[in-house]
C-alpha cells in the first residue's frame, strides 16, 4: 500500500516497472500537474470511486452504492430488486448526503509537528491526537492559497505511527447522483454466501455523477449545477487480459494493522473478532427471519443486514486464516529477528519495546473484550433509546418555560430519528430479546451495565418482560406515548422512562471502560512509534509502507491464479457460465434475472466477449487490498481501466495483519461485464458513449 508521494524517494515506482508498468511517476501522481491521481477519489464515507468519462461519471462498487440505492428504494420503487438506469441526465436522481471527494494537493509536515514537539508546545503523546492535527490542519489551511476556494477540507495525519505527518487538501463535492445499478441479483449475486470466495460471478457495480456549479466548483444540490467536466477521466480497456499482466490499483484501504506483535494478534482474535463473530451472529439470524417474512422490512433493513454480515464474516475467516497460515508463528520470528537486530544496534529502547507492548495487552485484552461486547450489542444492534429526556429533565426541575420549548422541539426530531423510514419497532425488539440475555452470558454481573441490575430486582431476572415493559411503555416507544409526554411533560414521568435508564446505563459504562482504556492506548502508541521506526531501520534498503488509514494508496501485482490447498487450482478469471451453473430460483442469492439468462444462452455479448465467445465476469490480481478500497480502479500497465476491486479471497482474510504474497487476491469485476450489463441489459448505450474506450 504504497504512498504515491513517496514512490520516487522510496523507489517503488521502479519495482512497479519491473513488474511491468510502462508509465512514469509523474503519470500516475503530479504535485504541480495532472495525473491519475485526479480521476480517483472517496465514494461517500468509506469505498473509492473513480472518474470515468469528462463528465463526471463515478464508478464504483454495487455495495458502496448500497445505501443509496437503498435511499430510493421503497415497496413502489423496488431498485434493490429492479435495478434503476438513468436512460437521459433527467432521470439521474439527487442522491442527499452522498459526496465524492478528490485529493487536490498532498504536503509533508513531519517537521512541523517535530518542531513543535522539540519545544514542548505539545507532547510526543498529543502529537497523534485528532484535537491537535485538527487544529495544526485548520491553522496550516489558514495560511494556504486554497483558503479561499470552494469545498476544500483539510485533514493531518499521522503516518508510519507518528514518524510521519502528512497533510490532506481534499476537494468534497456534495451533490452526486444515482445514475446506474443494476438488481441486486447480479450486484449482489451469491451474496453472503460467495462474500469472501472465489470464483466469483458477481456484477458488483454502480454508477453515480458529480454536479457542480456553472465554474466547475462545489455546490449544494439545484437544478441550476452541471455534471462536473473533470480534469482527468480513465480510459476503458476492452483488450481483454491474461495471467501474469501488471495490473495495479489506486485507492483509500482503510485500515489495517501489519506491525502488530503477536499478543496483539491474539488480542484481536479474542477480544475483537471473537465477540463480533457471535453477537453479530445472533443479530444476522433475527433479520434474515423478519427480511424473509416481509419486503417492507427487507427492503428497509437491506443495508443494515449487509453492513453488519460483511465485517461478521470477515471476523470468522481472519480468525480461520490467523491460524491456517500460522500469522502467530510468522510474528514470533518477526520478533526474534528483531530483538538480534536491537542487540546489534546497541539500542535499549528497541530491545525493550515488545516486551513492554505485552504487558500492556495483558491489561487492555479483557478491558478490550468488554468494550467490544458492549458497542456491538448495544450501540451496534439494537437502535432503540436516547438520553436526551435528561435535558428536558433540567429544563422542567429549573421551571424554564423556554427551555422547556426548545427541548421539546428537540424531542420531537429525536422521535422522528428513531423511528426513521429503516426503523421497525417490533424488529428491534427481537433483537434486544436475542441479545440482551446473550450478552449477560458473555459478560460477568459485576462488569454490565447498571440495567441489569433493575432488570434482577424488579423483573426477576426476565430479559423479554424488561423489553417489553420498555419497548411498550417508554416515552419514545410509540407516538401516542410520545404525544402524551409533550402536552403534559413531567420530572416523574422521565425518571421512570425504562428506555432513558438504559441508554445512561450503556453510556456510564462506555465512559468508564474508554477512561480505563485511555491511558494505556496512549503508551502504546508511543511504543507503536519506536517499534515501527526500528522494523523499518531493520529492513532498510528494501522500503516500508505505512499501515493504510484511508488515504489514497497504490498497489501493484499482477493478474494471477491461486491453489488455496493440496489438489485444488482456481483459475484467475470467471465467465457467464458459473452464472448459469449457481443458479437456483429458490435462494434468494442466486436468482438469475430472466433477461440476462437469455443474453448468456444467446451468447449475446457484443464486442466484450473473449476470442472463443465466452463472456468474463470476474479476475484475480495480487494486489494488497482491504475495506475502504471497494470500488477502486484496476489499470493496466498503461493505466486503462480493466476492472474495480471489490473483495478479497478467504483463505487470506488475516491479510490485514500480515500480506502473504502467495496466498492474498484481490478479486475484481471485469470492466467488460459492466459494460456489457450497461448496455444489453440497462440499455445505457449513451454512457458508453461518453467513454474513451480503448479497443
Amino acid at each position: 500500500m504504497w504512498l504515491l508521494q513517496l514512490m520516487q524517494q522510496q523507489h517503488s515506482i521502479d519495482m512497479m516497472k519491473k513488474q511491468g508498468l510502462k508509465l512514469e511517476a509523474q503519470d500516475l501522481y503530479n504535485p504541480h500537474g495532472v495525473s491519475l491521481k485526479d480521476a480517483v477519489g472517496i465514494f461517500g464515507g468509506g469505498c473509492t470511486g473513480e472518474i470515468i468519462s469528462p463528465e463526471g461519471l463515478i464508478l464504483t462498487n454495487h455495495h458502496c452504492g448500497y445505501a443509496s440505492i437503498q435511499q430510493h428504494s421503497s415497496v413502489e420503487h423496488d431498485y434493490l430488486t429492479d435495478g434503476f438506469w438513468a436512460t437521459s441526465r433527467e432521470m439521474e436522481l439527487p442522491t442527499p448526503g452522498l459526496k465524492f471527494t478528490f485529493i487536490e494537493r498532498i504536503e509533508d509536515i513531519t517537521d512541523i509537528v517535530n518542531a513543535k514537539i522539540a519545544a514542548k508546545e505539545i507532547t510526543e503523546t498529543e502529537s497523534f491526537s485528532g484535537a491537535f492535527l485538527q487544529k495544526l490542519a485548520e491553522e496550516l489551511y489558514a495560511k494556504s492559497d486554497l483558503k479561499d476556494k470552494k469545498g476544500i477540507v483539510p485533514q493531518a495525519l499521522p503516518f508510519y505511527a507518528g514518524n510521519k505527518f502528512y497533510m490532506f487538501y481534499k476537494k468534497v463535492y456534495p451533490d452526486v447522483r444515482m445514475v446506474a445499478a443494476p438488481p441486486s441479483s447480479i450486484g449482489k449475486f451469491g451474496g453472503e454466501t460467495d462474500n469472501w470466495m472465489w470464483p466469483r460471478h458477481t456484477g458488483d457495480f454502480s454508477m453515480f455523477r458529480i454536479y457542480a456549479d456553472a465554474n466547475g466548483e462545489p455546490a449544494e444540490y439545484s437544478t441550476s449545477n452541471t455534471p462536473l467536466k473533470t480534469k482527468k477521466h480513465l480510459p476503458i480497456s476492452i483488450k481483454g487480459l491474461k495471467e501474469g499482466d501488471y495490473a495495479m490499483i489506486m485507492g483509500f484501504p482503510g485500515s489495517t494493522s501489519r506491525y502488530l506483535t503477536v499478543s496483539e494478534v491474539k488480542e484481536r482474535m479474542e477480544s475483537e473478532n471473537e465477540p463480533r463473530i457471535r453477537i453479530r451472529g445472533a443479530r444476522l439470524a433475527v433479520l434474515k427471519e423478519v427480511m424473509n417474512a416481509s419486503d417492507k422490512i427487507r427492503i428497509q433493513y437491506a443495508n443494515k443486514y449487509a453492513g453488519s454480515s460483511n465485517y461478521w464474516k470477515n471476523s470468522i475467516g481472519m480468525n480461520k486464516a490467523i491460524i491456517d497460515n500460522d500469522v502467530l508463528g510468522t510474528k514470533a520470528a518477526q520478533e526474534a529477528k528483531f530483538a538480534e537486530f536491537a542487540k546489534k544496534q546497541n539500542n535499549t529502547d528497541y530491545a525493550e519495546v515488545v516486551k513492554k507492548i505485552d504487558d500492556l495487552v495483558a491489561k487492555t485484552a479483557p478491558l478490550n473484550y468488554q468494550y467490544t461486547c458492549l458497542r456491538e450489542t448495544f450501540f451496534g444492534a439494537i437502535e432503540f433509546g436516547s438520553t436526551l429526556l435528561s435535558k428536558t429533565r433540567e429544563a422542567l426541575v429549573e421551571k424554564n418555560d423556554s427551555l422547556v420549548k426548545v427541548r421539546i422541539e428537540a424531542l420531537k426530531e429525536t422521535y422522528d430519528e428513531i423511528h426513521n423510514k429503516d426503523y421497525d419497532h417490533e424488529v428491534d425488539r427481537k433483537v434486544a430479546k436475542a441479545l440482551f440475555p446473550l450478552y449477560a452470558e458473555m459478560i460477568p454481573a459485576e462488569q454490565r451495565p447498571s440495567i441489569y441490575k433493575l432488570i434482577e430486582q424488579k423483573y426477576k431476572g426476565d430479559y423479554n418482560k424488561f423489553i417489553d415493559d420498555m419497548y411498550d411503555n417508554s416515552i419514545f416507544a410509540n407516538r401516542a406515548n410520545f404525544e402524551k409526554f409533550i402536552k403534559k411533560p413531567t420530572v416523574k414521568a422521565i425518571d421512570n422512562d425504562l428506555a432513558l435508564q438504559y441508554c445512561q446505563s450503556k453510556y456510564d459504562l462506555l465512559e468508564q471502560l474508554i477512561g480505563q482504556l485511555k491511558d494505556m492506548d496512549k503508551e502504546l502508541a508511543l511504543l507503536h512509534k519506536t517499534y515501527i521506526r526500528g522494523l523499518g531501520e531493520m529492513k532498510l534498503p528494501v522500503p516500508s509502507y505505512p499501515d493504510a488509514n484511508f488515504t489514497i494508496r497504490l498497489t501493484y501485482g499482477n493478474v494471477k491464479p491461486y491453489d488455496p490447498k493440496d489438489g485444488v487450482h482456481y483459475n484467475y478469471y470467471t465467465t457467464t457460465k458459473g452464472i448459469l451453473e449457481k443458479e437456483n430460483p429458490e435462494d434468494r442469492e442466486f436468482v438469475v434475472p430472466a433477461k440476462l439468462k437469455e443474453l448468456i444462452e444467446k451468447k449475446d455479448y457484443g464486442r466484450y466477449a473473449l476470442p472463443n465467445g465466452d463472456m468474463p465476469v470476474c479476475f484475480l490480481s495480487t494486489n494488497d487490498i482491504t475495506g475502504g478500497n471497494s470500488g477502486s480502479p484496476v489499470l493496466n500497465e498503461n493505466g486503462e481501466l480493466i476492472g474495480c476491486a471489490f473483495d478479497g479471497n478467504w483463505e487470506s482474510l488475516s491479510g490485514d495483519i500480515n500480506f502473504d504474497n502467495n496466498l492474498q487476491r484481490c478479486i475484481n469485476l471485469d470492466i467488460r461485464y459492466v459494460l456489457f450489463i450497461l448496455e444489453k441489459l440497462g440499455n445505457c448505450g449513451h454512457l458508453i458513449n461518453e467513454m474513451t474506450i480503448v479497443e
